[in-house]
């Protein structure tokens, strides 16, 4: 999708003796938070095209300079794992931590463990007071809808392994695997975005084409993170629960778990190619699913009231409500993308 102002056409302005100019769109200019005097950087294809964006900052670090971290110690765990985490989503490929003392044993494991949990990353230099961490993934060759669709692949993987909890009463054993492949692909995500943002070349080729629709991705990964949280949960307590699951369990939640699955894959496949008219019977049936879900776990005698089939079935009441919100986002997509439109019938 472009721009797709009523100002498409440009006029060609005579700028000086020999020069010419072409104005800026003002909500391209104001976007890139641009003012009289500024840089901008072009590049030009062979069909005679051009990619407009702002010149790199003065003094800004280069795309290629490690971030830094450094500090006499580290001694509390987890910080240096969510640093690393934290500096791969918003885009560093090196990253370099640096210590005054030599590091414990159990914080290079938390860095190897930290490499280990994000896609394209690897130790590439290990010293005593200096570890050096590399991403070596290109990100013009992960689309943001070839990640969604994975991520929705291991979403129903923990809706299916659910299942096989409620029906062979088994604890599952995928539940770290699949949260880590899950987190895996988030973070990437993430990172896409934010990398897609300083880039709209980037984000073109990457699968959004309009710089507006970033925002929308966004909201998108939110509710993929809060529904892998929330699929988690549900299965490390069925796990928990599947010594003392009642008898009649399976059959309370069985038709909740098959239309759950049912609905994550149309919702996705509506968000990656928009009708509004799938959109709008989409989003009218995940809102049924919400309702179903929440009625079946406030039920008074039903085997999902009490115990931890009351909090699985809340916890799945919440994932309905994600999927209402990606179905919302279908709809603002099918509308955005044409004229169509949908003859609702009156009540």
């Amino acid at each position: 999708m472009a721009w797709g102002t009523p100002s498409r056409e440009r006029r060609v302005l005579k700028a000086g003796h020999s020069s010419i100019a072409v104005t800026l769109p003002k909500p391209w200019a104001e976007a890139m938070n641009l003012r009289p005097g500024d840089l901008i950087v072009f590049d030009q294809n062979d069909d005679g095209t051009l990619y407009l964006k702002p010149a790199p900052i003065p003094g800004a670090a280069s795309n290629g300079a490690p971030y830094l971290v450094t500090a006499r110690s580290f001694d509390t765990p987890g910080v240096l794992e969510r640093l690393v985490v934290g500096a791969y989503r918003v885009g560093h490929d090196a990253i370099e931590i640096r210590s005054d003392l030599p590091l414990a044993p159990e914080r290079v494991e938390e860095l190897l463990q930290a490499a280990r949990g994000l896609l394209g990353v690897s130790v590439v230099a290990q010293e005593p007071t200096r570890v050096v961490l590399q991403n070596f993934i290109d990100p013009s060759k992960y689309g943001l809808p070839q990640l969604v669709q994975r991520m929705k692949m291991i979403l129903v993987a923990f809706l299916e392994e659910s299942e096989e909890v409620l029906s062979r009463r088994q604890r599952s054993r995928r539940v770290a695997i699949l949260e880590e492949e899950g987190n895996k692909v988030l973070a990437l995500l993430v990172r896409q975005l934010f990398l897609a943002s300083r880039d709209w070349s980037l984000a073109r080729r990457i699968g959004s084409p309009d710089p507006r629709q970033l925002l929308e991705w966004r909201v998108v990964v939110h509710a993929l993170e809060e529904l892998a949280e929330l699929f988690t949960t549900t299965l490390r307590t069925l796990n928990d629960e599947v010594a003392k699951l009642p008898g009649d369990s399976a059959a309370a939640l069985a038709v909740v778990l098959p239309d759950m699955k049912t609905h994550l894959k149309t919702v996705v496949d509506t968000l990656m190619h928009p009708s509004l008219d799938h959109a709008c019977e989409v989003y009218h049936d995940t809102t049924r699913l919400a309702d179903l879900v929440e009625g079946a776990a406030d039920r008074r005698g039903s085997a999902t009231h009490k115990g931890g089939l009351r909090a699985a079935s809340r916890l799945l009441g919440r994932g309905a409500g994600c999927l209402s919100l990606l179905a919302e986002i279908a709809i603002d997509r099918a509308v955005s993308a044409g004229s169509e439109t949908v003859m609702v019938e009156a009540a």
